[in-house]
């Protein structure tokens, strides 16, 4: 049986490092089958529990701990550090992002080894953090340690999802990064029934055996399609996408975004709470919002593989703005909170999965036509333009909010958090900047010096 013209596309790819190996080329019948199957969607299957352990687990769920640790006699009077364990871990699971990329593009044969030694810093980091009696400690062992582990046994997937999937290659990352939003529907309230139950230690005692049987699992699945030796041989990592103008017009809609991402997570229960809604219903809202993120990168991504990328932005911007400056603008009720919450898990936290587009469209932008560009390695970077946004966003928010907004508008306008929520509206709407791309009718092009 011949391989599939896509097959070859993509063994195409790997040209420069099958040439510089001293084994021979592997043959391609011998592979399983590509963008289907049993080994590919058991592969893809095991890449969304990676997503759901990694993210969810603790960077998406720290809000929980958070407010357990404020109100905990051991972190109170440190309630500075208590909020730089979220914005280490966070942060740096998005900023150093493209250093472990380059590191593992640079050495393939590390990613492996990368993803296992990863899985075991993990799960000590957490368990380590189970010992700590302050929040310097919490934010070496659950912020940096817990990161970095958790990109190196992350981060590998998305090189393997290359090599597994083709033509259905938006619809398989998209597939992926719902993980985060399926468990964030259920995880949050385990996490917050552990903390008032057991204690922060035995919390993350619990999650320590929750981590290990879980990536154990996603080890025996997450693995290369194409054996090591067919592109073992180390070479620079491809980032003359660096030098394309349409790069970093959709880069500025990554970090324009990065600032209103993260809002209503941060802020939902607290709105919820100050207008008179029932306790539970700041919670539910969040779970909500997981819903939509399921159903928005799986959405996303299937229009990435049919629609221009720039098209996707424009939509997604749209979706964003109408969620936050009509449904959360109007937000007095459970259930306009519950619609807007949907929406912005939908729109908003599907954004990411638009990352996926960037690759093809640049691809097309090349000067020259015998370089290729590296889809990991731009989404590596686009994900890194979301750092700022990580760190910055929440004390930021704390300002708007402080600095005592004065309407006489109604509804949700009327209130506090009017100020975040059109703070919110006009960078989701900045977010579609990428969308300028094809209206300028061709990408543009930054000549980079040479030397």
């Amino acid at each position: 049986m011949e391989p599939s013209s896509s097959e070859v596309h993509y063994l195409k790819s790997f040209g420069s490092q099958r040439e510089t190996c001293d084994e021979p080329q592997h043959n391609t019948q011998s592979l399983p089958p590509v963008g289907g199957g049993r080994q590919a969607w058991s592969f893809l299957f095991a890449c969304f529990l990676l997503e759901a352990l990694i993210w969810v687990g603790f960077p998406n769920s720290y809000g929980v701990f958070q407010v357990y640790y404020s109100n905990d006699a051991l972190f109170a009077d440190d309630k500075t550090g208590v909020a730089a364990i979220g914005t280490t871990q966070i942060g740096l699971l998005y900023l150093a992002l493209p250093i472990v990329a380059i590191v593992m593009r640079q050495w393939p044969k590390s990613r492996r080894p990368g993803m296992i030694l990863g899985a075991c810093v993990n799960v000590i980091s957490l368990l380590a953090a189970s010992f700590c009696n302050s929040a310097a400690g919490l934010i070496v062992t659950q912020g940096v340690l817990y990161s970095l582990s958790g990109l190196c046994v992350y981060f590998p997937s998305a090189y393997y999802i290359d090599e597994w999937f083709v033509r259905k290659k938006g619809l398989a990352y998209g597939i992926m990064w719902a993980g985060a939003g399926s468990a964030g529907v259920g995880v949050p309230f385990l996490l917050s029934w552990l903390l008032s139950r057991y204690g922060f230690r035995t919390t993350l005692r619990v999650w320590c055996v929750v981590l290990t049987v879980g990536l154990a699992l996603c080890l025996l699945f997450v693995k290369p399609r194409i054996p090591i030796s067919a592109a073992s041989a180390n070479h620079a990592p491809r980032l003359s996408f660096l030098g394309y103008g349409f790069f970093w017009l959709f880069e500025a809609g990554v970090i324009l975004q990065s600032f209103v991402y993260f809002l209503p997570t941060l802020w939902l229960p607290s709105f919820a709470k100050d207008i008179g809604l029932p306790a539970f219903s700041g919670n539910l809202s969040l779970a909500l919002l997981s819903v939509g993120n399921v159903l928005g990168a799986v959405f996303h991504g299937f229009l990435i593989d049919r629609l221009h990328i720039s098209t996707v932005l424009i939509i997604c911007a749209i979706g964003q703005m109408i969620a936050i400056f009509v449904f959360w603008g109007i937000a007095t009720s459970q259930a306009t909170l519950y619609v807007f919450a949907i929406m912005w898990g939908f729109f908003g936290c599907g954004f990411s999965a638009s990352w996926a587009g960037y690759e093809p469209a640049i691809q097309k932008s090349r000067r020259d036509p015998n370089t290729s560009v590296d889809m990991t390695l731009v989404m590596a970077f686009a994900a890194a333009g979301r750092g700022p946004g990580a760190i910055i966003s929440g004390p930021l928010s704390e300002v708007l909010l402080n600095a005592g907004w004065k309407s006489h508008a109604s509804l949700a306008y009327g209130t506090q958090y009017g100020v975040l929520i059109v703070f919110g509206g006009i960078f989701a709407g900045l977010s579609g900047i990428g969308g300028l791309g094809k209206a300028l009718g061709r990408p543009i092009h930054v000549d980079r010096p040479t030397s």
